[in-house]
């Protein structure tokens, strides 16, 4: 089957779960990637954009560091150049971008605002932290006796094969425009989600929580990051923790979200 589907991004947390369903659904997806073959390519220099466009209808695009805005931002204005005229551009973005000041919102909403105005039909999909992240956020802070975790800050994490399941139903259908925000199924307290898991990896620490300084925890502690209207996640924190368990050691993976 000749692919048509392109996907940046597609080897970190959620790029590996869409391009298996891709495949589970009959649909092979071209996967860009700095270091593997066959479509070997760079977001940040547009080498390598052109042959792995070639012929492609529907671009879903993952691809983000929060460590290099450039990647986002002049990456995408690369990928939109080099897109094949009238190519579908699925974007993956993250609840509350436009309302919120943490420095890698505003990029993931400037990258927005460049696929609305790229003059190609365009789906975007908000959504709140994935599990994955918070896991790692949970990790870093148990490491010592006494577990930090922000004061007044809830999350609704949702699972990224769930994010995943929705991505390709809207890559396979007609260009949407901004579709309607995908949280998880529950809003936790950083504390509760602490708690959760400590239970979960039969660790003893005390959960301390800290009011932190700034513009970006003020918002967090509005809640601009949360989606509590569209809570469709089906997994929750705690389920998602004893899958995990013994499949890759809790805290292994560092994600961007």
């Amino acid at each position: 089957m000749t692919e048509k589907i392109l996907v940046t991004g597609g080897t970190g947390t959620l790029g590996r779960h869409v391009v298996d369903r891709l495949a589970a659904a009959g649909h092979p997806a071209r996967v860009l990637s700095r270091t593997r073959e066959p479509y070997l390519g760079d977001l940040r220099t547009g080498a390598g954009l052109g042959p792995a466009l070639d012929g492609v209808r529907t671009i879903i695009h993952l691809a983000s560091d929060p460590r290099d805005a450039a990647t986002d931002v002049e990456g995408t204005r690369r990928l939109i150049a080099a897109a094949p005229e009238g190519a579908h551009l699925v974007h993956i973005s993250i609840v509350g971008v436009d309302r919120h000041p943490y420095s890698y919102y505003r990029t993931k909403f400037e990258v927005e605002r460049l696929v609305e105005n790229s003059g190609l039909p365009y789906t975007i999909l908000r959504t709140t932290q994935f599990h994955d992240l918070v896991l790692f956020m949970m990790a870093a802070s148990a490491r010592s006796p006494i577990m930090p975790v922000p004061a007044g800050t809830a999350f609704q994490p949702v699972d990224a094969d769930e994010v995943a399941e929705r991505l390709v139903g809207l890559a396979l259908d007609a260009p949407a425009g901004r579709v309607p925000d995908m949280g998880g199924p529950q809003v936790l307290g950083a504390a509760e989600l602490a708690r959760a898991y400590l239970r979960a990896t039969g660790r003893n620490r005390l959960i301390l929580p800290l009011p932190l300084p700034g513009r970006a925890f003020a918002a967090f502690r509005r809640g601009v990051h949360l989606a509590p209207g569209h809570a469709d996640g089906r997994k929750t924190f705690a389920e998602f923790l004893a899958e995990t368990e013994g499949r890759t050691g809790y805290g292994a993976r560092a994600v961007s979200r």
